[in-house]
């Protein structure tokens, strides 16, 4: 399969890029990643970005954080990651599992750097990574297609100031997230969080809920 479609050829020739597009592609982008110098950036990354693609081609972006390492690069063609407690839409990870194509961005801001990667993903129950990351609902573990690193200049630089409280720690625990205690979804909660909510101070209205989230809380 090439790696530029038609449309994206189209463009090139538009803006007399097109020599440049191949050149940039045969020095930078492979089917592997590089032991030496993307592994240890991709495994000291706390977060990354996942791009994903349902059965009727609409796109969605989504956040994935956690800790340190929260990537596992299993071999040269193979990444793996959790899936953590989310709001239960489970949009990205039930893209993947209708058309498999997934986009991963991972950057520090600080250095700055970036690299990304597309794969095939599938979703595991049960895969023997579970171990590693208390807390996860199951683990992804991606197919590489393409590994490439990406101009950094326009990064702009901003300073890591902590990390987030809600990631699972060594027994999988971690606090509950304020939305779940909205009131208008309490008879929506799995019984669990329901009784987690009022523990964890009681229900909030929306109101207070947005009051939380332009203060900063989540």
């Amino acid at each position: 399969m090439e790696f530029y479609t038609s449309s994206q050829k189209a463009l090139q020739a538009e803006f007399d890029s097109s020599r440049l597009a191949e050149r940039v592609h045969d020095l930078i982008v492979t089917d592997e990643i590089d032991p030496a110098v993307q592994q240890p950036f991709i495994e000291s990354r706390d977060f990354f970005f996942l791009a994903s693609v349902n059965a009727q081609g609409e796109p969605t972006v989504s956040y994935k954080g956690g800790g340190v390492g929260l990537v596992t690069v299993v071999d040269a063609k193979t990444l793996a990651f959790p899936s953590y407690d989310g709001n239960g839409m489970f949009l990205s990870m039930g893209n993947i599992t209708e058309t498999a194509k997934i986009g991963m961005l991972f950057i520090d801001f600080e250095t700055p750097n970036r690299l990304r990667v597309q794969a095939t993903a599938a979703i595991s129950l049960d895969d023997p990574l579970m171990a590693k990351y208390p807390g996860a609902q199951f683990i992804v573990r991606a197919e590489i297609a393409n590994v490439f690193v990406n101009c950094a200049r326009y990064i702009h630089k901003h300073k890591r100031v902590s990390t987030s409280p809600y990631v699972p720690n060594a027994t999988g625990a971690a606090p509950i997230p304020s939305w779940k205690r909205i009131d208008a979804v309490q008879d929506a909660l799995p019984p669990n969080d329901a009784s987690r909510a009022l523990g964890a101070g009681g229900v909030i209205t929306i109101e207070e809920y947005g009051e939380k989230l332009a203060a900063g809380e989540s």
